[in-house]
């Protein structure tokens, strides 16, 4: 009886009933785990990459595979000029590794008149001047260098000297010699006369060769051409054998070509 009382105490009265502080106390700080068993499956699906977006990108890489493989072939065809030589750099000097290379100091008039039957005749020309001639010489396939020192920098095979009498010494002596090849021509246009033969063997290395020619002509009587206009050259200092004489006499040959027969003079009967 008391055991039942007892437990009509603990269960049937309601004002015997105890206060439950646990569930209210733990309340605001214990965690709801059924509303995170509710939200745990949702977590992997959320993480997974959307498969629209991934197929998307897929068809994108594809296509743009697919466009690079058909527009191989036509990029090709359209590259291929970029390997020709800029327009400043002549086109024999790309082609004929034969072709001599001949730099010119002075190209004013007379320069460029020379310069055009050399490139007639299939070599290539290398030009300094004071003035600035670039874009001449880039229209007319011919490197143009903004200082002697930088053309020869390029060792030519022959440098023409077609300064003007005056500044013929000066331009000389400023020659950067040890840029160039011990076996380098130097000629001059100005006639085979003393001045410039004696001014060539004071100042050039006994290695360099030298070459003094007169062209008889010049753009207005050569305008038309250069055919059987007189040419007189004097080999002053050449090598009897070897490279040196074969690129003189391939550097003759241009005005040969060019006038039909060039005249030899020894420098007594040229004296005045």
């Amino acid at each position: 009886m008391a055991s039942s009382l007892r437990h009509f105490a603990c269960h049937g009265s309601p004002a015997a009933a105890s206060p439950t502080p646990p569930p209210s106390l733990l309340r605001p700080f214990s965690p709801d785990f059924c509303a995170l068993a509710v939200l745990r499956p949702i977590r992997p699906a959320a993480a997974t990459p959307k498969p629209p977006e991934d197929a998307t990108t897929s068809t994108e890489q594809e296509q743009r595979e697919q466009e690079q493989q058909l527009a191989s072939p036509c990029r090709g065809a359209y590259e291929e000029p970029s390997s020709s030589p800029s327009p400043s750099v002549s086109s024999t000097e790309a082609q004929d590794p034969a072709a001599l290379r001949v730099g010119i100091i002075g190209f004013g008039n007379f320069g460029q008149f020379i310069a055009r039957g050399i490139q007639r005749q299939g070599h290539a020309v290398l030009a300094t001047s004071r003035s600035d001639y670039s874009d001449y010489c880039s229209a007319h396939g011919i490197r143009f260098f903004r200082s002697l020192e930088a053309l020869c920098e390029e060792q030519p095979d022959v440098l023409l000297v077609c300064s003007s009498i005056l500044s013929t010494e000066s331009v000389v002596r400023a020659i950067p010699l040890a840029k160039l090849r011990p076996d380098t021509i130097v000629a001059d246009v100005l006639s085979v006369k003393q001045f410039p033969r004696n001014l060539l063997l004071e100042i050039l290395p006994p290695e360099f060769g030298i070459v003094c020619t007169h062209p008889m002509f010049g753009p207005e009587s050569g305008k038309h051409g250069w055919s059987k206009l007189p040419f007189v050259y004097d080999k002053v200092r050449l090598s009897d054998e070897g490279d040196q004489k074969a690129k003189c006499d391939q550097f003759l040959s241009i005005f040969e070509r060019e006038v039909g027969i060039l005249i030899s003079s020894s420098l007594c009967s040229m004296q005045s």
